[in-house]
C-alpha cells in the first residue's frame, strides 16, 4: 500500500495498529522524508500480508483516522538477488541488458544504482533482480550471465547470503 498522512509525530504508529489489530503482519516500511521538501504530508509504503476479507474494514480504518490510500496493489515480486555488474556498460546499452531480463515475464530489474568514473573507463552498477521464486530469480541470473560474457562484463555475486 503507498498511503499519505499528516507529517506529524504518532501518524506511522497510527497506521500500523489497525493492520495488527486485524491479524496483519507487516514485512516492510518505507517512510522517507526529503528534508528540502517542506509539506505536512507525508508519503509512506507498507508492504503487508492481511487476512482474507480484511482489505475493507482496514480501508474504512484508514479513512477513519484521515490516511489516504493512494495506491493499492498484490506485490508478488518478493524473491530479490543483488549483483555487481563491472564493464563498458553505458557503450553496451544497459537499457537492453535491462530488457532483457524484463521481458522474461517472471523477473525484473527491481533496482540499478550506476557509478561511471569517466566516460573511456569501465563503469559499475549494483542491479538487485526480483521474482516470485528463487528458481525464477535464479533462471534470470543464468540469463543475465549469459548478457555479461557477450558483453563482456564481470559480474560479481550474489550480494545477499544465500
Amino acid at each position: 500500500m503507498k498511503l499519505e498522512m499528516k507529517d506529524s509525530p504518532g501518524q506511522l504508529v497510527s497506521v500500523i495498529q489497525p493492520i495488527s489489530e486485524i491479524g496483519g503482519n507487516i514485512l516492510s516500511v518505507i517512510h522517507e522524508r526529503d528534508p528540502a521538501v517542506r509539506s505536512d504530508v507525508l508519503d509512506v509504503q507498507i508492504l503487508c500480508e492481511i487476512p482474507e476479507g480484511s482489505l475493507e474494514p482496514l480501508l474504512a480504518r484508514f479513512k477513519q483516522i484521515g490516511v489516504n490510500v493512494l495506491r493499492i496493489g498484490e506485490e508478488r515480486l518478493l524473491v530479490r538477488r543483488s549483483v555487481i555488474l563491472i564493464g563498458h556498460l553505458i557503450h553496451t546499452d544497459i537499457t537492453d541488458t535491462i530488457d532483457t531480463i524484463d521481458s522474461t515475464g517472471f523477473a525484473e530489474v527491481h533496482a540499478l544504482s550506476m557509478i561511471m568514473p569517466a566516460i573511456n573507463e569501465p563503469s559499475s552498477t549494483k542491479m538487485t533482480i526480483k521474482s516470485d521464486s528463487l528458481a525464477n530469480v535464479n533462471r534470470a541470473l543464468d540469463i543475465l550471465r549469459d548478457v555479461a560474457r557477450q558483453k563482456e562484463f564481470l559480474i560479481i555475486e550474489p550480494l545477499e547470503d544465500v
